[in-house]
């Protein structure tokens, strides 16, 4: 190997240990599962409380469209996250951006739990409640690329897939997490919830800031990243470098995350408004069917992980996005019958099947994506993209529910419509499980098809 002088320089970073490998593992899965914790359960509040507590002048249907739209408003700076914490990822490290983003996330997500409401101060609270919802996509737009990053970085080749999935495992726990301490103050009678209730998720995040700081403060850099500082190969500015070297990646990333953004949404976030306001069930048989899902879908992921290892990225994409298209009518389907247990069966199906394997393997798809020295910034900023695509699914899900009288059938065209959309993307991607992912740059004719990555070709600099 060279320097970019040319001279030969030895290559000093060890591999990861199998001991710390599970260090990696734990920081990546405690760490993520803790900031998602803190994204997700404001989609709750949205569903639940926020529309009375915050946006309290409108009725409540047109208070709950606000409340979502206001969840929304993390997606558009999901990217802008992704752009700048991607910047000092691939120029500062992995590590670094990542303690970074867990202050981000946890100190906006305990302020949540400190706002006062709309009826005691008015049009502040719904301001300033929007101002941290934003600094929580600022921090969920470099988290999810951060953590797969340093995971598949640190990961044995052949076995990316399987510990890559960490990451998104860490992703579903905090979906449950969120849900489970919800369904638990859920049960106070609802003047003490309105009251003080809802402010102890938001307020538990404070507590959860140590932990992930005192797992991530453990962990070694990426020896990918250690590798080019020592060869004095990191790049300035990477967004020019990936968007230069890897346009095609770039839109099959934007493209690949829209179908999983949109549906898990409409599950874990607009399923829980539909079932308690449209089929007027109780708070506890939505929120238990989230939680049944996202267990389910923890126990799957390295399974995905490792099957990816072994069958490819590209066939479990592809089989994801078709059975979520073919579902979605299905699903509500069996969410109007009105039985809990049926209601169960449907999310379960819809995620276990659809969603879980697409998700599991997004870690390893998208590091594979783009070489080392711009990975951090392409991974999350075209990932990001597509969430803030798509992440006003549970906006779109109940202004279409409100246009057709109650009835969901289009909402089942939006998710038909966003899997077709990364249908396309996962077509004209190529197998990228062999690419060699400490290559500083990696050749895009071997990931993404000729249609999509045109006629130039990554060169060395």
């Amino acid at each position: 190997m060279t320097d970019k002088d040319g001279a030969t320089t030895p290559d000093t970073i060890p591999a990861t240990s199998p001991e710390h490998m599970r260090r990696v593992v734990l920081a990546s899965l405690v760490g993520t599962a803790l900031e998602w914790y803190d994204f997700f359960i404001y989609g709750t509040a949205a569903a639940l409380v926020f529309n009375v507590l915050f946006f309290t002048d409108a009725d409540p249907a047109v208070g709950t469209l606000v409340a979502f739209a206001s969840f929304g408003v993390g997606f558009v700076f999901r990217p802008l996250g992704g752009f700048v914490f991607g910047h000092i990822g691939d120029v500062l490290g992995r590590r670094t951006t990542l303690v970074i983003t867990t202050l981000v996330m946890g100190l906006s997500t305990g302020l949540i739990g400190l706002l006062p409401t709309y009826p005691q101060i008015g049009l502040w609270a719904p301001v300033l409640l929007t101002v941290l919802r934003i600094c929580q996509g600022l921090g969920a737009g470099a988290e999810f690329g951060g953590a797969s990053t340093l995971l598949s970085e640190h990961a044995p080749p052949g076995r990316r897939g399987f510990f890559g999935s960490f990451a998104q495992t860490g992703v579903q726990i905090g979906l449950v997490m969120g849900t489970v301490v919800f369904l638990i103050v859920g049960f106070l009678p609802d003047d003490a919830l309105m009251s003080w209730g809802w402010r102890l998720p938001f307020l538990l995040s404070f507590l959860l800031i140590g932990v992930s700081l005192y797992l991530r403060l453990r962990v070694a850099e990426s020896p990918v990243f250690l590798r080019a500082v020592q060869k004095r190969t990191t790049v300035k500015v990477p967004i020019v470098q990936a968007l230069r070297k890897y346009p095609g990646s770039f839109l099959v990333g934007i493209g690949a995350h829209i179908c999983d953004t949109a549906v898990i949404y409409i599950f874990a976030t607009f399923s829980v408004s539909y079932l308690t306001t449209q089929l007027d069930q109780p708070r506890w048989v939505a929120l238990t069917g989230v939680i049944a899902f996202g267990v389910a879908v923890i126990l799957l992921q390295p399974v995905f992980g490792a099957l990816s290892d072994r069958i490819g990225r590209r066939p479990l994409n592809i089989f994801s996005v078709l059975f979520t298209a073919a579902f979605a009518n299905p699903f509500f389907l069996m969410l109007n019958t009105g039985e809990p247990v049926v209601i169960w069966l449907a999310l379960i199906i819809a995620t276990t099947v659809g969603v879980a394997p697409m998700i599991a393997v997004q870690p390893a798809f998208y590091a594979e994506l783009f070489g080392a020295g711009v990975r951090y910034t392409g991974f999350a900023a075209s990932r990001e993209i597509g969430a803030a695509i798509a992440g006003f699914s549970p906006v779109a899900a109940t202004a279409l529910l409100a246009y057709s009288g109650g009835d969901p059938w289009l909402v089942a065209l939006l998710m038909i419509g966003a899997a077709a959309v990364s249908l396309v993307a996962f077509v004209f991607s190529r197998e990228t499980r062999e690419v060699d992912i400490a290559a500083f740059e990696t050749d895009q004719s071997s990931i993404v098809s000729a249609s999509w990555r045109g006629d130039r070709q990554p060169s060395a600099e």
